[in-house]
């Protein structure tokens, strides 16, 4: 749904970001032909997480290292697109993109090199996660959305990544049959695609929930492999997720409670503000285009996907930053200690 979410308001189902700090704080970033910053940078965004970085003592980038590695991106810096665009095509990167994203992907190649090719640096450039599941729902819709319409999701789809081989490696989707609103609007047809056929002829959320978890099940993850979720966003979640689970009557599911908000992780990662973070200009930046129908679950969890692979082949660790806690969303701090999502387990009903 991607941008419509936006303007969906819904239930009043005591969504609220919260965090470390009562208001929201935006952060100078320094240059980054400076010393690097240990953690990730806040941009000046609405959704940015607080600047919550672990304590540095003054020897933390005494290495030499660090500085061949700032005189290096000081020479980038001053590198014009075509300059950039030549020096990437002999590194045999990707030379797509505008120039921030050039840039950004030069040092990152860089870095990556000379820390691991440094015993004091320790070669921290390893992925956190063996997989990520990328997540993007359909759900019910009215073109105006009235504040006591119920949002029920009615596609569940998801991509796979394999963080190592840097691909897609798997896919599920299902549609979802709607309990409340079981009439599909015209809108909703229009925009996602799906027909009133389909969600007649699907089972209701608890039943694909369950095929979900044997999916995750099946490719052990939470307990042979370490995964964590990604959405575009954070409606998915803390919005359709939660609604859903409302309606069925079922509790909310513990693998689902954390999750990498792929808008956070771009906008800090590539600088950018938070109006240049919706699906389509992330992927006009990146120098890609999208890839299928505009709104079907399925094609944008993987579009989702493809700008996840662009950006861990860029030298960004993506991580979760956002959680779910008694109803309320939470932003994590990357300073947080690094957990993935527990092992799948089949929903249960609430009490």
């Amino acid at each position: 749904m991607d941008d419509h979410k936006e303007n969906m308001n819904g239930l009043d189902v005591n969504v609220k970001m919260s965090s470390t700090s009562s208001t929201t704080t935006s952060s100078t970033t320094t240059s980054e032909n400076e010393k690097p910053d240990p953690c990730t940078k806040t941009s000046t965004t609405d959704d940015s997480d607080p600047p919550a970085c672990a304590p540095q003592t003054p020897s933390d980038f005494s290495d030499p290292v660090y500085k061949e590695i700032a005189l290096a991106n000081g020479h980038i810096n001053r590198m014009t697109k075509d300059e950039l665009r030549v020096k990437l095509s002999e590194l045999k990167l990707d030379t797509r993109g505008v120039k921030d994203v050039m840039k950004k992907r030069l040092k990152s190649h860089y870095k990556k090199q000379k820390l691991m090719q440094s015993v004091a640096a320790g070669g921290a450039t390893d992925t956190y996660y063996d997989y990520i599941c990328v997540v993007d729902f359909e759900a019910t819709c009215e073109e105006d959305n009235p504040a006591e319409f119920h949002h029920e999701i009615i596609e569940f789809p998801m991509v796979l990544i394999n963080t190592h081989t840097l691909e897609i490696e798997d896919t599920f989707q299902e549609y979802v049959r709607p309990e409340v609103n079981t009439q599909l609007s015209d809108f909703c047809v229009k925009l996602t695609g799906i027909t009133q056929k389909m969600v007649d002829e699907a089972d209701t959320f608890p039943q694909v929930l369950q095929r979900v978890v044997l999916w995750l099940q099946e490719r052990e993850l939470g307990t042979k492999h370490k995964y964590a979720l990604l959405t575009d966003g954070s409606w998915d979640m803390s919005k359709f997720l939660n609604i859903q689970c409302r309606v069925s009557r079922i509790r909310y599911p513990q693998f689902a409670k954390k999750w990498i908000n792929i808008r956070k992780s771009y906008g800090n990662f590539y600088k950018v503000p938070r109006t240049q973070t919706k699906l389509s200009t992330m992927l006009e930046k990146l120098g890609l285009r999208y890839e299928g129908r505009p709104h079907s679950g399925l094609d944008d969890s993987r579009n989702i996907a493809r700008i996840a692979l662009r950006m861990l082949k860029d030298g960004c660790q993506l991580r979760v930053n956002e959680r779910m806690h008694a109803g309320q969303l939470i932003s994590v701090p990357s300073s947080a200690p690094l957990e993935g999502a527990p092992p799948p387990l089949n929903p249960r009903t609430r009490d």
